[in-house]
């Protein structure tokens, strides 16, 4: 199925899209930040490109409903820039002692950032300031969701668990135990009574809200290859993004794979967004290109393979060549920075300008 391409030049590591218009974001290998307007039967418009960061610019988010975009890199920073004119608005050196590798947002005023050391942030953009901090795992964060109404932070990691902080209390709730894999992505489901996590090697794990110590289910039978990417389409469908490429409609309770409605390339999905209308899933993948899918169209080709062949088996890619030049956990490499001691004060003036 075609999709609309934007060749992004150099391998992405995040994709946002703007809330309210046709705006989408990208954050590049090369610290660099670039900005589209894309519209159905008209080419792409490249708006911005901002070097933001000496390193890779690991993770992208729109944010003060999308006047702004924060990005987060290996420089310990987080570069807050004006989505109109592209300029600096402020900029965090220390933000953490380690890489920052996850961005999201939680609410309005606040977003949690997460590092490759295990620490996860959460900074009110109206009060300017950090609000928590919490040293929640041991290796890198890989994934962060959030339930609104417990006020509770889920995250994944490289040390194979999932956490859950506490906002209100300001504690670390819970943490699973040790999966012998990393985990990589987390979605919560089934109005909120389960959380799907997308492990290193292609299984996914179900845990039980409420009983976060061990995964009630394990779905072995979805891919071989890692599950770097998870978006919920609604409470009992999840997209997948897998190492091989492959985009795939997954039910949960039952466990099935519904459909593969997609394939990228034959390199690994880096990650899935929708956009604001939910007329567009965008995927970012290694091989540099950004691609804008019809959603409509994908579930229509589900429905219809649904139809036509109930019992519809996911499709093996044993003979795709993977890039063994590009690290599998680059986004998630421990990086030494010898700014571990960061003035907490610091954090006090982000987003001032905001």
């Amino acid at each position: 199925m075609a999709a609309v391409e934007i060749d992004l030049g150099k391998l992405p590591f995040d994709i946002d899209f703007h809330p309210s218009d046709h705006l989408v974001a990208a954050g590049l290998i090369t610290g660099d930040l670039l900005l589209y307007r894309y519209k159905a039967d008209s080419p792409t418009q490249k708006l911005l490109e901002v070097n933001a960061h000496s390193e890779s610019c690991r993770t992208v988010r729109f944010i003060n409903e999308g006047r702004a975009i924060v990005t987060g890199s290996p420089d310990c920073s987080i570069l807050a820039i004006d989505v109109e004119t592209g300029s600096e608005i402020v900029r965090l050196e220390n933000s953490h002692g380690a890489a920052v590798n996850r961005i999201v947002n939680l609410t309005e005023s606040t977003i949690a950032s997460g590092d490759d050391e295990g620490c996860i942030k959460v900074w009110d953009t109206r009060q300017r300031s950090c609000s928590n901090s919490f040293n929640a795992h041991e290796e890198y964060i890989s994934d962060i969701t959030f339930a609104a109404d417990s006020m509770k932070l889920l995250a994944t990691s490289g040390d194979g668990s999932l956490s859950v902080c506490n906002l209100r209390s300001s504690k670390i709730q819970t943490r699973s135990e040790f999966s012998e894999e990393e985990l990589l992505s987390v979605v919560i489901m089934k109005n909120g009574r389960k959380v799907i996590c997308g492990t290193q090697s292609g299984t996914l794990l179900l845990y039980s809200w409420g009983f976060f110590k061990d995964c009630s289910d394990r779905f072995v039978d979805l891919s071989p290859n890692s599950i770097d990417a998870l978006l919920k389409l609604d409470e009992d469908r999840v997209i997948t993004g897998s190492e091989n490429g492959l985009i795939s409609l997954i039910g949960i309770l039952p466990n099935k794979i519904i459909q593969p409605i997609a394939e990228h390339s034959e390199y690994p999905v880096e990650r899935l967004a929708f956009s604001h209308d939910r007329k567009y899933l965008g995927s970012a993948s290694h091989d540099h290109l950004l691609k804008l899918w019809d959603l409509n169209e994908l579930l229509q080709v589900s429905e219809d393979g649904a139809k036509n062949d109930s019992t519809a088996e996911d499709s093996d890619n044993d003979g795709m060549d993977v890039d063994d030049n590009i690290p599998k956990s680059s986004k998630g490499s421990k990086k030494k920075n010898g700014n571990k001691g960061q003035d907490p004060g610091t954090s006090n003036n982000f987003f001032a300008e905001l």
